[in-house]
């Protein structure tokens, strides 16, 4: 049977992690995660809502040692983690927060204080074998509810070597800072595998808003990625604040301007590059948004096409797992998206994405936010109409109206376009189906405009 260590290419001696109190040696990290599994409970299953990612690598790894699988929701909702405990019975949650799940009777383990710990010297690195399911990750429920995704660990760690790799990060590790929650399969690959399986190291933290961002920054020596969205990315860029040193930045969970990509270039001098792929797929392939709309796949990963449908497999994905995207393959493993399957919006014989529409409604100047909306309900007199929901303070909606004429058929005009303060995104920038649904039951089915 095969087995990967639990770090692998990495001296016991060598910093894995960045917190505030300073640089955490693999060897530490090694001794937390056998202290933290001494004090595990009994159950297989482990809901791992650390929000703080040294601790949550901390429960990741004591999961490992004690024969446990960590499930990662990226969503909180008590819908979500009334679904998991009915799937999962006998799983506990730890936590290092306020947590509340209102109406559920969920086990709950406190991260517990480390200093307070007898934690065992490491004088050896674990191993783990490579065909065990040692996390089962959630989809983002944007078009239904939360799937789980069974990872193995010797796919885990490819997927980790395969990004480094990919962003050349194997010859020149750097300090990751995410935006993004690290349960999401994004900042799962990209702030914790890519730190123990490419080199990397990683910030302990979570920064949300740009002054956390650049608070994030100065704590940790250079070179630095982040990792982050173009949500986050847009208000970080538009705040004013001084940016301290940017090596590179990464970006994914929604497509990423070219102008927005090449704003942030300028700004850093640093080049921006975007990771593509999927929960139920792990991520597959990388661009550097400025030079072309062309992917390039990751290392040993490949795509097959039958019929319309898309296939990932071989390298880190687990099986031969169908895209939801509308795929172009081009030579020496590269390819082009065409937007999603299901963003195909089909009015009168003319067709579109969303994705496209969207592209151009916040492209108008002023608009900071926003997304066209396909109802669920159909319309009365057969017709499909779109619903536009636009944050774009200062602006008139005629002015919106007339400036989205110059730039998109008239047949794809949202009907009608709603203002509003803020879109329901999760705290990956993502917008959930079911939010806009809901958003446009309060604004737009009761007749409110």
């Amino acid at each position: 049977m095969s087995e990967y260590p639990l770090v692998s290419g990495r001296a016991l001696d060598d910093i894995l992690a960045w917190r505030p109190e300073g640089a955490v040696t693999v060897r530490d990290f090694l001794s937390d995660a056998s202290a933290v599994a001494a004090g595990l409970p009994d159950g297989t299953g482990v809901l791992n809502l650390c929000e703080d990612r040294y601790r949550f690598a901390v429960v990741f790894a004591a999961c490992l040692l004690t024969g446990k699988t960590s499930l990662q929701p990226s969503s909180q909702s008590v819908e979500t983690l009334r679904q998991i405990m009915r799937d999962y019975p006998g799983v506990f949650c730890v936590t290092d927060g306020a947590f509340e799940a209102p109406g559920l009777d969920l086990p709950r383990l406190d991260f517990p204080d480390l200093s307070a710990l007898e934690r065992p010297a490491v004088d050896r690195m674990p191993m783990i074998a490579a065909d065990r399911v040692v996390a089962i990750l959630f989809t983002s429920g944007s078009t239904g509810l939360p799937q789980p995704q069974a990872k193995t660990w010797g796919k885990l760690v490819l997927n980790g070597r395969a990004e480094a790799r990919g962003l050349g990060l194997e010859r020149t590790p750097h300090v990751l800072i995410g935006t993004v929650p690290v349960q999401h399969s994004y900042g799962f690959e990209s702030t914790f595998l890519l730190a123990l399986h490419g080199g990397c190291c990683f910030w302990s933290g979570k920064p949300f808003y740009p002054q956390d961002v650049v608070g994030a920054l100065q704590a940790v020596p250079g070179p630095r990625m982040l990792v982050t969205t173009p949500y986050h990315l847009s208000a970080l860029l538009s705040s004013g604040l001084a940016l301290p040193a940017v090596d590179k930045w990464l970006s994914a969970t929604a497509p990423l301007s070219t102008e927005l990509a090449a704003q942030a270039e300028r700004q850093s001098g640093a080049p921006v590059h975007e990771i593509y792929g999927s929960t139920e797929s792990s991520q597959l392939a990388s661009r550097r948004t400025t030079d072309g709309a062309a992917w390039q796949l990751l290392p040993g990963v490949a795509l097959a096409q039958e019929g319309d449908t898309t296939f990932a497999l071989a390298g880190h994905v687990e099986g031969r797992v169908p895209l939801s995207d509308i795929i172009e393959l081009l030579p020496d493993g590269r390819f082009l998206l065409h937007g999603r399957h299901a963003d195909l919006v089909n009015i009168a014989g003319k067709r579109t994405s969303l994705a496209y529409l969207n592209h151009q409604l916040c492209a108008i100047e002023g608009v900071q936010d926003g997304a066209f909306f396909l109802p669920d309900e159909d319309a009365r007199d057969g017709v499909t109409r779109l619903t536009a929901f636009v944050v774009a303070p200062g602006l008139a909606r005629a002015d919106l109206v007339a400036a989205l004429r110059q730039r998109i058929d008239a047949i794809f005009m949202p009907r009608p376009l709603v203002l509003v303060d803020g879109l329901p995104r999760n705290s990956t920038g993502k917008l959930p189906r079911s939010g806009l649904q809901a958003l446009y039951q309060s604004r737009v089915s009761d007749g409110q405009r």
